[in-house]
């Protein structure tokens, strides 16, 4: 019997992407309405009635039905493909993935954009990743600073509960997620007369599913990773709504594609080292979670200098900064550079939006939330509510330090990309568990990533390399 895992994982991702999102349209209670308002003027009235469901709308459902059709057509072609159509069935399954992405995540991204111009600023978007930050941006735009500036008098004053709005008076993410949208805010107000910022994540989302069959060269884990980061259950429905993580998803995915030497080359050049870690300089601008990648980042590119213990000796520390400084300078270069500004304007305000709202510290701190051990500390009674402050930073550093010493000793046996993507994704996990919140997004966020260490098949190159240079010192020594 034949046996792809492929298969296995597409099926399921299908599965669960397409319940999620019928769960999920279930609490948009004007849907139905928006999406006949949107449609009307085409799409006969008769096709509507019969199409109405009560778990979802008529252009979703026909978005589910054709991609289930297709989800068929993977089936026969993997069952009916013999080895000696593997690359004409490799190409046949990884256009149906990337078709069944389009229809399920870009095509339903799409509607709730356009429903969102009809029913209004507030409606079908994310608060924080697309309301906000749509304003952040006109703040940008008229010369003011968004971390001084709060949000009562805009969009942002009428989503969500009215006690859990404490962001009216912080933007809690980095300035690379404004600027950068920025120019794509004027094309769109240009061409379309309206912007969403839902356009700028669709297009570097659709830049990482790009990327990602270049970065995995094996055939079946290229299909994996591709379906497990464009079907993620929990990831895309970040994308839908608009939380920013697929943003900072975009730019480390870069940098990783980066640090991957050219087809015919062992090693990247210094100059793909140095724009893969300007890369993830632009990702620590947009966010702290980016943050956490840097020690692996750091020592991943000192591999073939550091060696497989913990602390090199003494007398080789010299060298080893000056490797370093050559290959990732460019990281907190970009990095300040982008922040920089906002830091001299006003670092008070910087610091207050970005880390103390996040901590739970002043008058209005961000609320002990999501799906993390801080839940023990209401259960218990620590705190009077959950928007009291409870120091925990402290249980935070006192395991992920010792944890993060750990994972890069583990990274020093076998210094290749996926340990780096791996000890990241395990470092991020249980900073965030022991965390005020952790977030159900950052779980997707997670899995991404997770699924690109998984699957990347830089080993057998680190393998080559070493055999290359033990050969080389043969030849020298003989």
């Amino acid at each position: 019997m034949k046996k792809s895992l492929d298969v296995l994982i597409l099926f399921t991702l299908v599965i669960a992407r397409v319940r999620i999102d019928t769960l999920a349209d279930g609490v948009l209670p004007f849907r139905h309405e928006d999406v006949q308002q949107l449609v009307g003027g085409w799409w006969p009235a008769w096709s509507l009635q019969l199409l109405a469901h009560p778990e979802t709308d008529p252009v979703s459902m026909m978005l589910i039905v054709t991609a289930f059709g297709l989800l068929g057509i993977y089936l026969i072609v993997d069952f009916l493909g013999s080895e000696r159509q593997a690359r004409l069935v490799h190409f046949l399954k990884l256009s149906l993935i990337y078709a069944i992405i389009v229809l399920l995540v870009f095509g339903k991204t799409w509607l709730l954009i356009n429903l969102r111009q009809l029913r209004g600023p507030v409606s079908y978007a994310h608060d924080g990743g697309v309301i906000q930050t749509e304003i952040t941006v006109g703040y940008f735009l008229d010369g003011l600073n968004p971390y001084v500036e709060d949000y009562v008098d805009t969009p942002m004053a009428e989503w969500g509960y009215q006690e859990y709005r404490t962001a009216l008076y912080h933007y809690p993410y980095l300035p690379w997620t404004f600027v950068f949208s920025a120019p794509i805010y004027l094309l769109s107000q240009s061409l379309l007369g309206w912007f969403d910022e839902r356009l700028v994540y669709l297009l570097l989302f659709a830049l990482t599913l790009v990327l990602v069959p270049l970065i995995i060269r094996r055939p079946q884990e290229r299909l994996i990773a591709l379906a497990v980061i464009g079907l993620n259950p929990i990831g895309v429905v970040s994308l839908i709504f608009g939380e920013n993580d697929p943003f900072v998803l975009a730019w480390i995915v870069l940098g990783v594609w980066l640090l991957l030497p050219p087809p015919g080359q062992t090693e990247p050049g210094r100059g793909r080292l140095l724009l893969g870690s300007a890369a993830l300089g632009l990702a620590c601008a947009s966010k702290p979670t980016a943050w956490f990648l840097v020690p692996f980042w750091l020592l991943y590119l000192l591999r073939d200098h550091w060696g497989d213990r913990l602390i090199p000796p003494p007398n080789t520390w010299p060298g080893l900064v000056r490797t370093l400084w050559q290959r990732a300078w460019s990281l907190p270069v970009v990095a300040l550079l982008v922040i920089g500004p906002w830091l001299v304007w006003s670092p008070d305000a910087l610091y207050d939006d970005v880390w103390r709202w996040s901590s739970g510290q002043g008058e209005s701190g961000y609320q002990i939330w999501g799906w993390g051990a801080s839940n023990y500390v209401l259960a218990f009674g620590w705190v009077s509510d959950r928007f009291e402050y409870w120091p925990f930073i402290v249980p935070g550093a006192i395991i992920a330090i010792p944890l993060l010493i750990l994972l890069l000793w583990r990274q020093t046996t076998r210094n290749t990309l996926g340990a780096m993507l791996n000890a990241y994704v395990v470092l991020l996990f249980v900073f965030f568990y022991v965390s005020r919140f952790m977030q159900p997004n950052y779980l997707g966020y997670m899995l991404s990533f997770l699924a690109l260490a998984f699957t990347i098949d830089d080993d057998r190159r680190i393998s080559d390399v070493e055999r290359e240079r033990s050969s080389t010192r043969l030849r020298t020594t003989g």
